[in-house]
């Protein structure tokens, strides 16, 4: 065995040369995922409610469970946040949007809704994620309702106390 004077020459008689310096880590690149149809499909969840979203260019027709989303949602708040990501990504009227949401209640839908819309549009357009991610639309809001535990009245709440 020959005398090494450096990890380097280590890795010449190993057979394998050691490079000097370790390689940057590389970004991820985000490509286009679309189906047989041309849309973008995503999933969004909030508290118990999920939504199913697909998404396609088209004139800005969002349908929600086979409604009009100005019929399912009657608050103007809720449609305010599911148009949220829209707006932000000024895609405003370019894509048709076709969502089922199931579970949870209204203020649960339209926030599972927003964010199956945000994952939706960066699985079309990669170049929005940025935009997206820098708005909070792509994060999952993982606050749920914390379960009862026994010998209270709710999950903290406790019975009424008595001294006598």
């Amino acid at each position: 065995m020959a005398d090494l004077q450096s990890l380097e020459e280590l890795g010449t008689v190993a057979g394998t040369a050691i490079p000097s310096e370790p390689a940057e880590p590389q970004a991820p690149v985000y490509v286009q995922k679309l189906d047989a149809q041309g849309r973008a499909y995503a999933t969004g969840k909030r508290k118990d409610a999920v939504a199913r979203v697909w998404i396609k260019p088209g004139s800005g027709l969002i349908t929600v469970n086979k409604k009009d989303y100005t019929d399912y949602f009657g608050r103007p708040v809720l449609r305010m946040i599911l148009q949220q990501p829209i707006v932000a990504a000024a895609r405003d009227g370019q894509y048709d949007i076709m969502a089922t949401v199931s579970g949870g209640g209204l203020s649960g839908q339209a926030g599972a809704l927003r964010h199956g819309i945000s994952k939706a549009l960066t699985l079309y357009e990669p170049d929005l994620r940025g935009i997206l991610k820098k708005g909070g639309f792509l994060t999952r809001d993982s606050r749920v309702v914390e379960r009862k535990k026994y010998g209270k009245a709710k999950a903290r709440k406790s019975f009424q106390f008595s001294k006598r």
